[in-house]
């Protein structure tokens, strides 16, 4: 069974010519039944944000401290 989580960063983070602002917001599934988006090295955030902002999750050197999340369904 599946979640839905509401992914956003929590401030601007400038690293390795990248761009990560708090109105990047995303809207994430995950494959498995978990309480955390984070929790398989983030391959459904990394995927959702190169799809949508063209952002490089791994360049940026983002962790799961960068970033809020919250449980939609």
């Amino acid at each position: 069974m599946s979640k839905v989580f509401r992914v956003t960063p929590k401030r601007v983070k400038k690293t390795n010519g990248t761009v990560l602002t708090p109105d990047m917001a995303i809207t994430v599934t995950t494959q498995q039944h978990t309480t955390d988006p984070f929790y398989n090295g983030a391959r459904e955030i990394k995927e959702a944000y190169m799809r949508l902002y063209g952002f490089d999750y791994q360049k940026a050197c983002c962790n799961k401290n960068d970033f809020e999340f919250t449980k939609l369904d």
